[in-house]
């Protein structure tokens, strides 16, 4: 902690720096705030996610009155030691107005949405089956999903070979989609995946 806290250059922002906040499941940019050294370190301490207010003049931990805080996963620093890039698990939107994060409505794009679709269907595990498909497929035998997964990656190779890009790309989500319920359903996550493809690429 306090190897990290030298390596900050406060001096440039006259005491703050500016901190990107990021959602540690799904990358998307979440908000930005300042942060001091002593918000810096309260962060490390609490692995609360502290800033430094401007306007109040004062370190503010972000969900101390809403409770929407923000777990911190990691702190990194850039280049030139002026700014952070905080991963954080948000608890609860960002934004004071509601939403997901500060920088409009949309939620997380692109491969991010993977990380949401992960935390969606882990969010339906133990709830009722007559709810959704998803709690049906995980409260029902662990075969049934398995067989899905099966059956979606033989008709997503078939839609291949067919050369019908439409069918493949549909076929490629159903599949994606499945292979993360088998994953919740073993109590499993898409991350613990991606963990392992990304230490075969060290």
């Amino acid at each position: 902690m306090t190897n990290i806290l030298e390596q900050i250059d406060f001096d440039k922002g006259l005491g703050l720096v500016p901190a990107i906040i990021q959602d540690a499941k799904t990358l998307q940019v979440l908000m930005l705030g300042y942060m001091s050294k002593d918000s810096v370190e309260k962060t490390l301490n609490t692995q609360k996610v502290t800033f430094y207010s401007r306007s109040r003049q004062k370190l503010w931990t972000k969900g101390e009155t809403s409770g929407h805080t923000l777990n911190l996963v990691s702190l990194e620093i850039d280049c030139d030691n002026d700014t952070l890039l905080v991963k954080a698990n948000p608890i609860g939107p960002t934004c004071h107005e509601g939403t997901t994060s500060c920088f409009g409505n949309g939620g997380a794009d692109g491969v991010g949405f993977l990380g949401y679709l992960d935390t969606l269907i882990k969010n339906r595990v133990g709830t009722s089956p007559e709810d959704s498909y998803t709690a049906k497929l995980l409260s029902g035998p662990l075969r049934r999903a398995a067989q899905k997964v099966g059956e979606e990656g033989v008709e997503t190779a078939l839609a291949a070979v067919a050369e019908d890009n439409a069918a493949l790309l549909g076929e490629s989500a159903d599949l994606l989609y499945h292979l993360i319920v088998l994953l919740r359903a073993k109590g499993l996550s898409l991350n613990d995946a991606i963990e392992i493809l990304q230490s075969r690429h060290k």
